[in-house]
């Protein structure tokens, strides 16, 4: 069964910005790129380190602490050090808010 949260207001995450939030499933990085919203687990596979704060290239996030990608739109790891993909979580905007189903 789905369990959608608020995440946020629309209106506060541009095209291009992300945002984190702090949920009962861990914290969940919110990308909004120019295909939509994508939600996936603030946690790099490889050692555990937040992905958010890093680089963003097209589709890709890049870990800040060791430079491992991750694909935003599915959560797979694309380069090394990390080998082991990340979950994602279904987004939608109700109402102008931001919600991500945590119940994946």
């Amino acid at each position: 069964m789905a369990e959608w949260i608020d995440a946020g207001l629309e209106k506060l995450c541009p095209q291009g910005q992300k945002m984190v939030v702090d949920t009962d499933a861990g914290k969940i990085a919110i990308f909004h790129l120019s295909q939509g919203f994508y939600a996936l687990e603030d946690r790099c596979s490889h050692d555990g380190g937040e992905l958010a704060s890093g680089e963003c290239d097209g589709n890709e996030v890049i870990c800040p602490r060791h430079g491992a990608r991750f694909c935003i739109l599915n959560g797979k790891a694309l380069t090394p050090p990390a080998y082991e993909d990340i979950d994602t979580y279904p987004v939608r905007i109700s109402d102008g808010m931001i919600q991500v189903d945590i119940d994946n």
